[in-house]
């Protein structure tokens, strides 16, 4: 009965300690939109000023993956690990199977060009590693991925996708 009792705890701690080591990005979230890629690291040497910055060339690319389903950006949060965050404030529609761009620097948003601007000329994404958190206006999660640049990178051209 001893031996048992060990050996039934010992396999309980055995899959407690694989549940905790599974990455964030592996939970999948009940939510239309997901993200689809990200140019975490912007051609070029990086540059954050307003004016002669890459900063636009950095982006998250979130997309509608329902089949029937509208939604409507407003209210949803991006974040990354270390808190820096972007709200989408204004409606912006995304169709079944459409998708957004969110670029850092300034710019024009447009539903026809499928691109909404951070409005900052900061870059939000490290080029080493993050964690990206996309929040629905409820505060659920809509969907999360971490990335490593070697790691996650095969051909290291600083864009990676997550959901086809």
């Amino acid at each position: 009965m001893r031996i048992r009792l060990v050996a039934t705890t010992a396999v309980a701690a055995g899959a407690l300690t694989a549940l905790s080591a599974v990455p964030a990005q592996a939970a999948e979230y009940d939510s239309a939109l997901k993200i689809r890629g990200i140019q975490y690291d912007a051609p070029g040497s990086d540059s954050n000023r307003c004016s002669g910055g890459n900063t636009a060339e950095e982006y998250l690319t979130i997309k509608n993956y329902s089949r029937s389903t509208t939604v409507n950006l407003k209210g949803y949060v991006v974040k990354d690990a270390a808190g820096n965050k972007f709200t989408f404030t204004a409606s912006h529609s995304l169709q079944p199977g459409d998708y957004v761009k969110l670029r850092g620097g300034n710019g024009a948003d447009s539903d026809a060009n499928n691109v909404v601007y951070r409005d900052n000329c900061n870059f939000m994404w490290n080029n080493d590693k993050d964690t990206i958190y996309v929040y629905k206006p409820s505060g659920s999660r809509a969907d999360v991925h971490s990335y490593t640049a070697s790691g996650s990178d095969a051909d290291r051209n600083g864009y990676i996708t997550f959901h086809g």
